[in-house]
């Protein structure tokens, strides 16, 4: 129905007014970023994973964050770092994010079509390992099914709900699309299923490999249960479905920050175009045409922090963003209908405005399910962004009343 870049602050914009707009393009600029970081993180230890696989012995300060809450251990469990600080910088992490940023600034088309391949890649990855992983479950790691009760289960769900930022992020691109009344809605329904799906499979085959309690922290969970698993008299032919698994990890983990990347650049566009940011976000590449600044200064922004921290630090702070913005684009589908219900829709939410309550406790709900530090970050991450609407963006909005006298003397 709105099919411009800018993603759930679009929709916010045209529904709930620009205050609220501003609210949830700032918390989506923490969302993407900080979902980028995790993804980041996870990309470098897979790299770590492969270097190991193919025998090559690096420094881990170079290979692993700055900063180690749980510290750093081996699969023996011995320290290799305590939990804190400690010299070092997590470089894959750094470099692949920048790698990206180049391919993002000379242009969608390009980047869309490394896009499709790479999900098709780490699909068979997947598949790959559910299928290799049937045969060594133990039913004995279900029991307890649920070991840490409903609270565990709740705390689990906002641990993981960045997962679905991805379908949140086709909207970003919406513009770029041939026909975004009928190509967004299937994009974001199909994915959302088929995901969905793959998500319980890799969970179930996980969890039934290993004990759920030697992979909790772990930023590549999967290739070490394979890893366990290969080292025993009867899954030596587990190392190779290990590489295979790991390559197609790798591999998706580019096309998850390329996608998270490409829809964080778009968000700062899309608020510079409604002069809520500097007009520099929103200036085009004269040979490319895209948002180059918007997508360095992104790039730049998700690069550093990757090189410094680690994903338990970064995952907790994205998904509050995510829940927030899910919360207010629900709320924003009931407003519209009640405010413009002869508006035309190209796609209209069943069952009138019980999915859009639903969703908004669902969300509500995961939300109560995070730690208490993460809240109190988000909430300073917001009045901070109060604090920049009020004072710089409230005054050169298209509905200023400078800018509103502006636009009367051009029309005359």
């Amino acid at each position: 129905m709105i099919p411009i870049a800018g993603s759930a602050y679009t929709y916010t914009y045209a529904t709930l007014g620009e205050l609220i707009a501003w609210i949830i393009g700032w918390d989506l600029i923490l969302e993407y970023a900080f979902s980028n970081m995790s993804v980041s993180v996870g990309f470098a230890a897979h790299v770590v994973d492969l270097i190991d696989w193919l025998g090559i012995k690096m420094d881990p300060k170079w290979l692993s964050p700055a900063y180690l809450p749980l510290g750093l251990q081996d699969l023996a469990g011995h320290d290799i770092y305590k939990p804190g600080w400690h010299v070092g910088f997590n470089i894959p992490a750094f470099l692949i994010v920048l790698i990206l940023t180049v391919i993002l600034v000379r242009g969608i088309r390009e980047s869309a079509r490394t896009n499709n391949i790479m999900v098709l890649v780490k699909i068979f990855a997947i598949l790959l390992f559910i299928f290799f992983g049937l045969s060594f479950i133990h039913p004995g790691n279900y029991h307890p099914f649920v070991p840490n009760g409903f609270p565990g289960v709740l705390a689990g769900g906002s641990i993981i709900f960045f997962t679905y930022i991805g379908f949140d992020s086709v909207s970003t691109a919406s513009e770029e699309c041939r026909d975004p009344r009928r190509d967004v809605p299937i994009g974001i329904i199909a994915t959302l299923v088929i995901c969905t799906l793959l998500y319980v499979g890799v969970a179930a085959t996980l969890t039934g490999i290993v004990p759920w309690q030697s992979i909790a922290g772990d930023a590549a969970p999967v290739v070490t249960a394979l890893k366990r698993i290969s080292l025993t008299p009867e899954g030596h032919h587990l190392h190779w479905v290990r590489l295979a698994v790991l390559l197609g990890a790798i591999v998706g983990m580019i096309s998850s920050i390329l996608v998270f990347q490409l829809g964080q650049a778009r968000v700062w566009f899309a608020m510079s175009r409604d002069r809520l940011l500097p007009d520099v976000f929103s200036s085009l590449n004269p040979k490319y045409r895209t948002p180059a600044f918007s997508t360095w200064f992104a790039g730049i922004l998700v690069a550093i922090p990757s090189g410094l921290f680690d994903v338990g630090s970064f995952a907790e702070m994205s998904n509050i963003g995510t829940l927030f913005a899910f919360v207010l684009v629900s709320i924003g589908v009931i407003v519209l209908r009640r405010r413009q219900p002869e508006r035309h829709r190209g796609f209209r939410v069943p069952f009138g405005p019980v999915i859009p309550v639903l969703s908004t406790l669902c969300c509500v709900l995961l939300m109560a399910g995070l730690p208490a530090i993460t809240w109190v970050r988000f909430f300073v991450w917001l009045v901070i962004g109060l604090f920049v609407y009020f004072l710089y963006s409230r005054k050169r909005s298209e509905f200023a009343p400078k800018a509103q006298s502006i636009v009367t003397l051009q029309e005359k």
